[in-house]
């Protein structure tokens, strides 16, 4: 396994290496089963059992093209190929976003059909589903004229998408994330990405009340968010300041808890603990070659539990090194980690079990 345990010592939480899959990027967790994709095939499995099993659950047909770019692990990376964002509604029904399209899996089917073409960027950076059955992504796309920005919507699986919401012209650069509060039953919006641009908001899921609760400064421009019941954990991702993992409590009160050695944009939380990854993406701050792994059982003590480093491939064409944490919810003592342009472990999966010590 081309990981190593960091300071496991320090925490009485613990990673216990279960499992690792090559060409297999994990996506979305419902409950006890966890989704991932290989290229443009989706497989899902009851993650409870041992050991783990995967089945192909559906695939998409992309351009021919990207028959052959997938394929290839460099290939796949410069192409940016396969499913990049997942959500499970509440009958079952899968919404996924690939290059240039949200692509929707009715329950039964086994092949994914495009709902929507992205015209502006290539996809959104993750989709979110609520349990009253709306599903919602936010426009995530260059913008240099900083033209409106939309937030899209749909209350029929994915089938169909309007627009719910609209940022107005030079307000924001683009949506970095969407994540549903079960709690207060509304919508955490993430934007980005200088200035005023940087906000989280606190929303509505008809969108009647969108209000800025935290705006104006880097640390305010995430992407990776958690949700519990104690309140909004999330992180900090600007090449322009050091980073950190902060929680904003039910009452707003805003609490500054661990600093990050580079840009965190993706987060999760299993039976045990919460997680944040970091990736490099170099700049006169953020300085390292490592992708880390950092977890909290409590929220409080924040310890490193693993790192993985960089390959030798260009960022700009074959992308930063990152660790893809799933969305959705997970019941389970299992953290599943797909790891992307790092070493010896290039597009490959781990799945550790959380466990007490």
């Amino acid at each position: 396994m081309a990981t190593h345990a960091l300071d496991a010592c320090r925490s009485t939480l613990q990673l216990e290496p279960l499992a690792s899959f090559p060409n297999l990027r994990v996506l979305a967790w419902d409950r006890e089963t966890l989704y991932a994709s290989s290229g443009y095939r989706l497989f899902s499995a009851h993650a409870v059992n041992a050991p783990i099993a995967w089945h192909i659950v559906g695939s998409f047909s992309p351009a021919a093209w990207r028959h052959l770019t997938c394929q290839f692990r460099l290939s796949s990376r410069l192409a940016r190929d396969g499913l990049h964002a997942l959500a499970i509604d509440r009958a079952g029904h899968l919404i996924a976003a690939v290059p240039g399209a949200i692509i929707t899996l009715r329950n039964g089917d086994s092949d994914f059909r495009v709902s929507h073409r992205i015209l502006r960027g290539t996809r959104p950076l993750h989709i979110t589903a609520t349990p009253e059955g709306l599903a919602f992504w936010g426009e995530y796309f260059d913008n240099r004229d900083r033209d409106e920005v939309h937030i899209y919507a749909s209350a029929d699986a994915g089938l169909t998408w309007d627009v719910a919401y609209t940022f107005a012209k030079h307000s924001i650069r683009h949506i970095h994330n969407l994540v549903y509060d079960p709690w207060e039953r509304c919508l955490w919006i993430f934007t980005g990405d200088y200035g005023r641009e940087c906000r989280v908001l606190r929303a509505s899921t008809d969108f009647r009340s969108v209000d800025a609760v935290i705006a104006g400064n880097q640390q305010a421009r995430a992407v990776a968010a958690v949700v519990t019941e104690a309140g909004l954990f999330f992180a900090s991702d600007t090449p322009l300041e050091r980073n950190f993992i902060y929680k904003m409590d039910r009452r707003g009160r805003i609490d500054k808890l661990h600093a990050l050695p580079s840009s965190s944009i993706y987060a999760c939380q299993n039976r045990d603990g919460i997680f944040f990854s970091t990736m490099v993406e170099p700049s006169h701050v953020n300085r390292t070659r490592e992708v880390a792994l950092f977890g909290s059982s409590d929220g409080l003590q924040w310890n490193a539990f693993a790192s993985w480093h960089k390959d030798r491939y260009p960022m700009k064409f074959f992308q930063y090194g990152n660790a893809f944490l799933p969305d959705g919810k997970n019941t389970t003592a299992l953290l599943a980690v797909t790891t992307i342009a790092t070493e010896n472990s290039d597009l490959q999966t781990t799945i550790w079990r959380t466990a007490w010590q």
